[in-house]
Parts: C-alpha cells; structure tokens; sequence
C-alpha cells in the first residue's frame, strides 16, 4: 500500500535516485518536504506534483492548444543550435546564453545569463533521460525563444532528476508575461526529447542543420 507521508528511502525509490540525492534536495529545500523532530518527511502527493512539474506532464497537458513539431521550429533556428567544446554545465549555459543573445528578442543579455544562473542555484533544471532544460521568463525578452546544445560528452556535473548524465540542452526565454506559451513549450520540449531515438540522433548529428531537422521534425525555416 503507498503512504501519503514518505520517508527518503521510499522517495528515493519513487524517484529513481541515490537518498543522498534525495538528502542533499531536502536539506537545499529543492524538494517539498518538511521535518518531524529531526527526521525528513515527504508527502506524496507533493512529490508527485513537483515531479510533474518538472517534466511538464502535468502542467501542459496535450490539447489542442499545446504546441507539436511546428511550434519547436518557430521558436529555434538552425543558427541557435551548437555543439560545446567542454564538458562542464556552467560554460555551456554561458554559451547558449550567448546564443539567445544573438536573438533580436532578447534585449538584455547579461540579464538573462544571471537568470538562467540563478534558477540554476535553486535547483538544477535537469529534467532526466540525458536532457537539461533552463528557462527563464524575463520582461526584456520579447516573445519565447529557444537555443539548443549538444554534448558529445556528458556533462558531468549537470545534475539530473535520474541522475542520467546531461549531454542536450535546451535553453528558452520567454516574456514576463507569457506563462501559459512557456509552459506549453516546455512540455512540447520534454515530449519530444523523451523519445530516446530522436536524443540520440541529435547527440551523432554532425552539424547544427541535421540537429534542428531531427528535433523539429522537419526542415528549416
């Protein structure tokens, strides 16, 4: 029987991760939970909701509105695609913070890149399977944009919800005032990139045009 009070064994197993993940998590306040005298509890039904949050199952679902390949392609361009050089996570967010800079909707760049950096200090935005998904909604931005990165080599300290080491990244903006699109594009992103085939694809891609195909489905704009 599942017990709406978890203890960090049973979250670690919920989750799929180390209890030291889950420890460190709850102790960074990364995780909805709370002490009893000195020992961490999780209510279940916050955990599922924070899962789903994180991976924009629950907090998009698939409608008619949501937005499919057509809507990725809109969103990122061929020249908003890149292959990084090292393996580290902070230059690659300062790469691709660099790339959405190039964007005539972005009009404050080092803004966005102490965003993206502070999100990333809450809480890691690694959604699992090898992917990493920052986000950030700023008033500077003009309407949601994309830039994608890929890692030959993982990125090793790239923490993940599975722990699945990080090697796609994919990086959005969007205005201060466009929730409802941004959350659309994040699961679009996440339902996307759950097919291991396509992740894979990417990862072997051997240019940027041959990324955006295989992630949008279709050919540039």
């Amino acid at each position: 029987m599942s017990h709406e009070i978890m203890t960090i064994e049973e979250v670690a197993e919920y989750l799929r991760v180390s209890e030291r993940t889950v420890y460190d998590w709850a102790q960074k306040g990364q995780l909805p939970c709370g002490k009893l005298g000195t020992t961490w509890r999780f209510k279940r039904s916050d955990i599922e909701g924070w899962v789903n949050r994180r991976i924009g199952s629950s907090a998009a679902p698939v409608s008619s509105s949501a937005p499919g390949l057509g809507a990725l392609s809109r969103i990122l361009s061929p020249e908003r695609v890149v292959f990084f050089d090292a393996n580290e996570k902070a230059p690659a967010l300062k790469t691709l913070c660099a790339v959405l800079g190039t964007s005539r909707l972005i009009h404050n760049e080092a803004e966005l890149e102490r965003a993206v950096f502070q999100r990333e200090d809450l809480m890691s935005t690694g959604i699992g399977f090898g992917v990493g998904v920052p986000h950030v909604r700023l008033d500077s931005v003009d309407d949601l944009v994309m830039a994608l990165g890929i890692a030959r080599k993982p990125l090793d300290d790239y923490s993940s919800l599975d722990e699945v080491p990080v090697q796609i990244v994919c990086m959005v903006a969007a205005g201060g005032t466009q929730h409802p699109q941004y959350i659309r594009a994040l699961s679009a992103i996440s339902s996307r990139l759950r097919d291991e085939t396509v992740r894979k694809a990417m990862i072997e891609a051997k240019d940027a045009v041959s990324v955006f195909r295989i992630f949008t489905g279709g050919e540039p704009a």
